[in-house]
């Protein structure tokens, strides 16, 4: 980091592994339904989420910024949980999990809090997480069901 600034993350996976670590980044962001779509002519899923900077958080600095993240080589995507035609409906990400079936093909999950997830069936795995611009501070820290307070769902991007 130089100075105060945060350097804007820039990340690559394509194993289980690299994607936990995106994963881990990606803990709590905030995602708007309409900030999602799966493009099947491109065999792409992409999505924009207002991301806890967890390392930050770290250093007493509660802060979000917009992050993009893409996922490459999808053949399907489906949701469950949720309605898909509200695009206002914010959802609270948890986690992304790698199953593979026939290497190196396999399914993603985006599992959402309440239940709500979006599995993207794929060829091969290859993921890119990109900050994409100013942060903002927050004054909420994420909780989670045995930690206390929670820092979303919320409306205009958990501010």
């Amino acid at each position: 980091m130089a100075g105060n600034k945060p350097e804007r993350l820039r990340l690559l996976a394509r194993d289980g592994d690299d994607l936990a670590v995106l994963s881990a980044h990606m803990q709590d962001a905030l995602v708007r339904l309409g900030d999602m779509a799966f493009l099947p002519a491109e065999r792409r899923f992409v999505l924009v989420g207002s991301r806890f900077d967890w390392l930050r958080a770290g250093e007493r600095r509660m802060e979000r910024g917009l992050t993009g993240m893409h996922f490459d080589n999808v053949l399907k995507a489906g949701t469950r949980g949720f309605d898909p035609k509200n695009p206002d409906i914010l959802l609270n990400l948890l986690g992304i999990l790698f199953e593979p079936s026939l290497p190196p093909s396999g399914f993603v999950t985006l599992a959402f809090s309440g239940g709500a997830s979006v599995r993207l069936e794929i060829e091969c795995l290859e993921v890119r997480l990109l900050d994409l611009g100013a942060r903002w501070k927050t004054k909420r820290r994420p909780g989670h069901a045995d930690e206390g307070a929670a820092d979303g769902p919320q409306t205009g991007a958990g501010r």
